[in-house]
């Protein structure tokens, strides 16, 4: 598995998404558990990192506030429809891509005849579950596609057990890319990583402004767990680091 040791943090800006990268998955979205011991690495990170750590989720940054409380850091939520800056400022994209709601009621509907079926509505998208009920995935998926066939403005994309609907131009790739416009993540290198087809987006934005992407897949087994045992390596090394280094100033 071939990662960046990132011993110097400082040339670095942290990407992280949440479900399947952060989080196992769980039989439904509110099913998750968050470690405790998680909540304590990403506070080491982000003061290592001098603040450029940021979370770039499906989830809305209500629900990313609520998983990794009492931290509060830059969000990209629902794929970078919201936007939460270093600053505290949140912007959100513009009506145009919120799913209508005619569509949603339609879904609504249509769930009502799949069983153990989660449909989870967004402000912006709409994810559909199908983890309670997988032989539901192709009928799930062509009902969202004869949808959007209304207008190619939006699109589905797979996750895991799951459709998402959402607009064209949202995706991970450019709320990375707008997070890192800012500081203190501009001038460092970005590092993403992430599990499914929906990150893949932030994966390549990540490569074209000269940093690198993971995936939870290839690099670490498939298992979140070994991820947040990565993130804690970095947090032990980094600290080792600063310690060698008061070390060797008081012995000068």
């Amino acid at each position: 598995m071939a990662r960046p040791e990132l011993f110097e943090l400082s040339e670095w800006a942290l990407f992280l998404d949440l479900d399947g990268t952060l989080l196992d998955i769980a039989a439904s979205p509110e099913a998750v558990v968050v470690p405790q011991s998680l909540i304590d690495t990403l506070r080491a990170l982000r003061n290592q990192l001098c603040g450029a750590l940021a979370i770039i989720s499906g989830r809305q940054i209500g629900t990313v506030d609520r998983l990794l409380h009492p931290l509060q850091i830059p969000t990209a939520g629902e794929h970078g429809a919201a936007l939460r800056f270093p600053d505290g400022n949140i912007t959100e994209a513009g009506s145009r891509t919120v799913v209508p709601e005619d569509w949603r009621q339609a879904i609504r509907l249509q769930a009502n005849g799949w069983r153990n079926i989660v449909v989870e509505e967004k402000a912006h998208s709409v994810a559909v579950h199908y983890r309670g009920n997988p032989p539901a995935r192709s009928e799930i998926e062509l009902f969202l596609n004869a949808l959007v066939q209304r207008n190619c403005s939006f699109q589905v994309l797979p996750a895991a057990m799951a459709f998402e609907l959402r607009h064209n131009s949202v995706n991970k790739g450019n709320a990375l890319a707008a997070l890192m416009a800012q500081a203190p993540f501009r001038n460092r290198k970005p590092l993403f990583v992430g599990d499914d087809v929906t990150d893949e987006d932030a994966i390549l934005a990540a490569s074209q402004l000269g940093g690198r992407g993971f995936r939870v897949s290839e690099d670490f087994s498939g298992e979140p767990a070994q991820v947040r045992l990565w993130l804690g390596h970095l947090v032990e090394q980094a600290d080792r680091r600063l310690i060698q280094m008061s070390f060797r100033s008081l012995s000068g």
